[in-house]
């Protein structure tokens, strides 16, 4: 793994990690709210229960997070992983007209929080097209 690689994967690695860690246990209430911010972006998790949700979102960001930290997992399933993810974080972003300014682009106050998920999908990006390395199939 080159260091690139490995800056890319360590850094959004620990924070998938981190805000996965701080999301176990969370309370009903919590959990709700956040199933219903995040059912605008995708309308399916709407049909989860609260309980049912806080539990695969901190479970989905520990497994991510584990899986960019851990050098035996490729760099193409791990940022397929990454992209996934951040992709759901995006259309929260766009499809929620409160986060975005009016040109329905540019982050309003509201959305400047869930816009830096760009470049969680810029990371992702980066892992699936680099370029592999002579020798590797």
């Amino acid at each position: 793994m080159s260091l690139s690689n490995a800056i890319l994967r360590g850094v959004s690695g620990a924070y998938l990690l981190q805000s996965g860690y701080g999301k176990l246990g969370l309370p009903p209430e919590a959990a709700e709210g956040l199933k219903g911010f995040a059912s605008t972006g995708v309308p399916q998790l709407g049909g989860l229960d609260a309980d049912t949700f806080g539990k695969l979102l901190a479970y989905s960001e520990l497994g991510i997070g584990g899986a960019l930290v851990a050098p035996v997992v490729p760099n193409r399933l791990a940022g397929l992983a990454l992209g996934a993810f951040s992709a759901g974080l995006l259309a929260i972003y766009f499809r929620n007209p409160a986060m975005t300014r009016e040109d329905g682009i540019r982050p309003s106050e509201a959305g400047t929080g869930l816009s830096k998920d760009l470049f969680l999908a810029a990371i992702a990006g980066a892992l699936v097209f680099a370029p592999r390395r002579k020798g590797r199939k």
